[in-house]
């Protein structure tokens, strides 16, 4: 199964305070990990909402806001695609995972649908 890891925004993200160089190469050392394991697809951090703009649909009708956007804690600050076994593998390769932000974080783990899903 495929699941999206997403790293919560914080205050700090936000304002756009780059990390530390320690956390840097501790978040380096953990992907590192994960790609020898085959379980790193993809991954990225996202820029500040304020550089963003969201798109919202109604019928026909499309309004563009610019960022920034709502309430910090509900804003993804960064995301991987990993290639797990289940819930539960992520979860563990997760526990491993340094904290990536200087003050206390959240991470969300989502399934992503399959095309089997729909089958």
């Amino acid at each position: 199964m495929r699941v999206m890891v997403i790293v919560k925004a914080t205050t700090d993200s936000e304002s756009g305070n780059p990390p530390s160089r320690e956390l840097i190469a501790a978040m380096g050392a953990f992907n590192q990990k994960l790609i020898a394991a085959g379980v790193m697809v993809d991954g990225g951090g996202l820029k500040p909402t304020a550089e963003g703009a969201r798109v919202a649909f109604d019928g026909a009708k499309r309004t563009v806001k610019l960022g920034p956007f709502g309430i910090v804690g509900e804003l993804a600050s960064g995301y991987w695609i990993w290639k797990v076994e289940d819930l539960d593998e992520a979860i563990g390769w997760l526990k491993q995972c340094p904290n990536p932000m200087p003050v206390p974080s959240e991470i969300e783990i989502r399934p992503l649908y399959e095309m089997e899903d729909f089958a």
